[in-house]
């Protein structure tokens, strides 16, 4: 088996910022791996909060990961080797989607039939980061000329306070009052206690379908008096990493997001899935700053997911990846072998073999 590493620069057409700052650039690692013929391919978007905050650090895990002999490995014994190892989840991530890609290459089966998983009819959110109200309408309006659109997630959590969300808020509300649009909120851990009970009454009154991360990591013990009375559903994103999670948060919020970068790719996403549903709970699947590749890999599980938000590839300038389609509002793959995405040659900005 032979692995090759590809560091590439992912530029945003339109700089996104949330409650913990902006982002407008970032240096991915692409892992292609190389047996029977095959080529495969796997994405990992760096990022503090997922244990690696660059590209560089990521390779020198997943080298120590390739050194400790995992070619006889089966798949699960290859993300139990990566957990063992300390290797950070974005990391696992990229290994764990080459993996599934290759496995499904080799079966000559798309991912999404490999996995007996149906295909999604659940149009993806468009996400509107917290920028002043002018620019919010422009983005809006922007966004909007795609008829295909059916649903923004809107970035609040501003550093500027609940009044300067409000204002953000009820611009999206104007510059969609003539159109049939659903409306999702993610404060991104932006709020206290006291600011998510006032906003998530006024956002009730407002269309919003539901809050994902109210309250900040680490706050998980407030999210009872939270969940009391909520008026709208509670979904949480950052306070769910791993399957393990789930367990203890279930009682207290209506849904889960998962993230292949944050819980280490579809094998253990598979398993949040399952958990998430035993205990009676709501899904999602989101995105960090990912090219076509791990978008495509998400949508190969979307169709057993309630909520979509896998839309950072259409706001890269250039997405360095082909694969991933928008049908009907939804983020799809396309129906090649595996996930369906590649790497384009002229996005390489440096291999290490």
């Amino acid at each position: 088996m032979e692995f090759n590493f590809h560091t590439v620069n992912l530029k945003k057409k339109y700089p996104l910022q949330i409650s913990r700052g902006i982002h407008d650039r970032s240096q991915n690692l692409f892992i292609e791996i190389i047996k029977d013929g095959i080529t495969a391919w796997g994405e990992c978007a760096p990022g503090r909060t997922e244990g690696a905050a660059t590209a560089q650090e990521v390779e020198i895990h997943l080298k120590k990961l390739i050194d400790s002999k995992i070619d006889s490995l089966s798949l699960y014994e290859v993300y139990q080797r990566a957990k063992d190892l300390n290797v950070p989840a974005c990391a696992i991530a990229g290994m764990d989607i080459a993996m599934w890609d290759w496995k499904a290459k080799k079966a000559n089966m798309s991912l999404k039939d490999l996995l007996g998983l149906p295909t999604s009819s659940v149009p993806t959110s468009i996400t509107v980061g917290i920028n002043p109200p002018e620019l919010v309408k422009e983005r809006v309006e922007l966004i909007l000329q795609n008829p295909q659109i059916k649903s923004l997630k809107i970035k609040l959590g501003s550093k500027e306070g609940i009044d300067y969300d409000k204002l953000i808020y009820s611009q999206v509300i104007e510059s969609t009052k003539n159109k049939d649009i659903a409306i999702r909120v993610d404060a991104n851990g932006g709020w206290s206690l006291d600011e998510a009970k006032l906003m998530m009454k006024w956002l009730a009154d407002r269309k919003a379908e539901y809050i994902e991360q109210p309250l900040v990591e680490g706050d998980e013990d407030k999210l009872q008096f939270l969940f009391a009375g909520r008026p709208l559903p509670i979904f949480i994103d950052e306070s769910c990493r791993f399957s393990e999670d789930v367990a203890n948060y279930y009682q207290n919020v209506d849904g889960v997001n998962l993230k292949l970068m944050k819980c280490g790719g579809i094998t253990e996403a598979l398993k949040i899935l399952n958990v998430a549903k035993a205990h009676g709970l709501k899904t999602m699947i989101g995105c960090m700053s990912e090219s076509s590749i791990s978008i495509s890999a998400a949508a190969s599980i979307s169709g057993i997911i309630d909520y979509v938000d896998l839309d950072s590839h259409y706001n890269l300038d250039p997405d360095p990846s082909d694969g991933s389609l928008m049908v009907d509002g939804i983020t799809m793959t396309n129906s090649m072998p595996g996930h369906g995405a590649k790497l384009k040659t002229q996005s390489y900005v440096e291999t290490n073999r």
